[in-house]
């Protein structure tokens, strides 16, 4: 068995939806989010880039 707890972040590619997919795929379900502005300095100033979105993801058992 694999950790029970792990984040998983939505990458640049991917909607959330096929991000909780993936989740759901490796057996995982979330169960908390986190979201962070991410910037680059251009010249000296700060330019956003994206948003940083990741879920903190559960292992869920599966019933026998």
């Amino acid at each position: 068995m694999g950790k029970k707890q792990i984040w998983y972040e939505v990458q640049e590619h991917e909607s959330i939806e096929d991000c909780l997919a993936r989740m759901r795929e490796d057996g995982y379900i979330a169960v908390g989010r986190k979201e962070e502005p991410l910037f680059q300095l251009v010249n000296g100033e700060p330019i956003y880039l994206r948003q940083k979105i990741q879920f903190k993801a559960m292992f869920v058992q599966e019933k026998e």
